[in-house]
Parts: C-alpha cells; structure tokens; sequence
C-alpha cells in the first residue's frame, strides 16, 4: 500500500460522484424528455408496465445523478442504482456475453463502493453527517 494517498481518498470518492452523476444524468433525462420513446424501448425488451418502468429509471437516473454530484443522500441513491444495474445484468443482459455487460458491472461495482463508504469529506452527507460519514 502506498499510505501517503490516503489522504486523497476523499478526492477519489468526490470524482467518483460527480462522473457517476454526470453519466446518469447524460442518460435520465432523455429518458424523462422523451418519455414515449422510453416506454417503447421497454417494452420492446419486455420490461412491463413500460410506463412505470420507464419513470423509475428516468427519475433515478436524472435525479439520482444530481444528487450523486452534491453528495446527498449517497448511500440510498447508490443503492437504487445497485438494484437497477443488478436487473440490467441479469434480465436485460442476461448474462450472455461478458463483453455486452462489462461497462454495466463496473458501473455496479462503483455504486456498491459509493453503497458501503458513502460519499466522502466533499459531499452534503459529510457536512451534515448523515450515513457512514
């Protein structure tokens, strides 16, 4: 271990967020924008009722992706997130081909860190003391 970039870790969550954050909300809000489209494509890959469906995943990804950059509420957002990639893996993927869920597993593998460690010094959840900080 080298010990002295220990003292960065907080820097590592803080990017961690705000990339995350930045990705989900590049990905929610056309979700959100385009609803019907949305829908569509869920059905389409047999997620029923679509409308439902599609909301959850707009909402979550746009909003989610929002508060993931200031910090807020990280530990329950990232756990939404670990829930819908999980479904993403297994159902939608199907865990055929490594190659078409690997971007997905490290996506999964982020928010489970995000999940145990929160979201460092640098975020609301820090300053207020909420969850693990």
């Amino acid at each position: 271990m080298i010990q002295p970039l220990f003292v960065f870790s907080d820097w590592g969550f803080f990017l961690l967020r705000i990339v995350l954050g930045i990705i989900f909300i590049y990905h929610g809000f056309p979700k959100l924008k385009n609803l019907k489209a949305t829908v569509n494509s869920f059905v389409g890959m047999g997620i029923r009722p679509g409308i439902l469906w599609a909301l959850v995943a707009g909402i979550v990804e746009f909003v989610g992706g929002i508060f993931l950059i200031f910090g807020f509420l990280v530990q329950p957002v990232a756990l939404l997130f670990v829930l819908e990639f999980i479904f993403i893996i297994v159902k939608v993927k199907k865990l055929k081909n490594f190659s078409s869920f690997e971007f997905d597993l490290l996506i999964l593998v982020s928010f489970l860190v995000l999940l145990t460690v929160g979201g460092g010094r640098f975020a609301l959840d820090g300053i207020f003391g909420l969850f693990l900080y």
